[in-house]
């Protein structure tokens, strides 16, 4: 019988998934994100309820077999949020554990070892992107503020990025498309959640910024189109490198 675990959509709720499926010695064991759960004939279902010190014995051991590069894979591959994520983790990690001496995570021939390298190169990608696309305003508090709706859950992974580039700003970065955001108090980066109606609208967002916010955004968009030679312009290039789907939230691209 299929054994179904349920957990709460983070990596720590995941790795304690992991360790319950050792523990309970659970055979045929399918890892599923607790919202994604559909009835299945001839299946047990069990909630796991993450528990950090579960999570970080996995964790640990995984270290010592997988390393820092695998972990990091690991991780990456959980960003994707993809559909086949658990499946693809859970495989590595059961070849990992019944094969302690070798290095597994360079044997590509393995197909979810392939993937998480995919994965990985997929989300590493996004991630360079956002650090790129970034644009922040001045709000009313003092605060920078940017919006971005990534193809990846990439907002833990570009914080350091941030931080150590604005050290001495306070600024907010949310993700749109999942509901969270990050902000960083000039001393540590925390986690945010925020739930709006609906998104605020261009001049609604304008009320929210200082007073001559509005004219340096003027001003970068007049700087872009001073800059950008005609004879030399390459539509399909720059969309190539800056796809459309990123221009909402490009300062240069805004219409005033």
């Amino acid at each position: 019988m299929m054994n179904i675990l349920l957990y709460d959509h983070t990596f720590e709720g995941f790795l304690t998934a992991v360790f319950e499926a050792y523990e309970f010695k659970l055979k045929q064991v399918k890892i599923v994100k607790e919202a994604l759960q559909t009835e299945q004939l001839f299946a047990q279902t069990r909630k796991v309820f993450t528990q950090a010190p579960k999570a970080e014995r996995v964790y640990q051991k995984l270290k010592s077999l997988i390393g820092d590069l695998g972990l990091h894979r690991m991780l990456y591959t959980f960003l994707s949020e993809d559909e086949d994520i658990e499946t693809h983790l859970w495989a590595v990690v059961q070849y990992a554990l019944d094969h302690p001496q070798r290095k597994i995570i360079q044997d590509f021939s393995h197909p979810s070892v392939l993937k998480l390298s995919q994965y990985e190169q997929m989300v590493h990608r996004e991630k360079h992107r956002m650090e790129a696309f970034v644009r922040f305003r001045l709000t009313l508090d003092g605060i920078y503020y940017a919006e971005i709706e990534p193809d990846f859950n990439v907002l833990p992974v570009i914080a350091k990025h941030f931080k150590d580039r604005y050290q001495d700003q306070k600024w907010m970065i949310f993700d749109h498309k999942r509901t969270y955001g990050i902000y960083y108090d000039l001393h540590k980066v925390e986690l945010v959640e925020m739930k709006f109606a609906n998104h605020l609208n261009k001049q609604e967002g304008l009320e929210m910024l200082v007073k001559d916010e509005k004219l340096y955004q003027h001003l970068w968009q007049t700087y872009f189109k001073k800059t950008t030679i005609q004879a030399r312009k390459n539509s399909r290039l720059h969309i190539q490198h800056v796809p459309k789907r990123y221009w909402k939230y490009l300062t240069e691209k805004f219409v005033v």
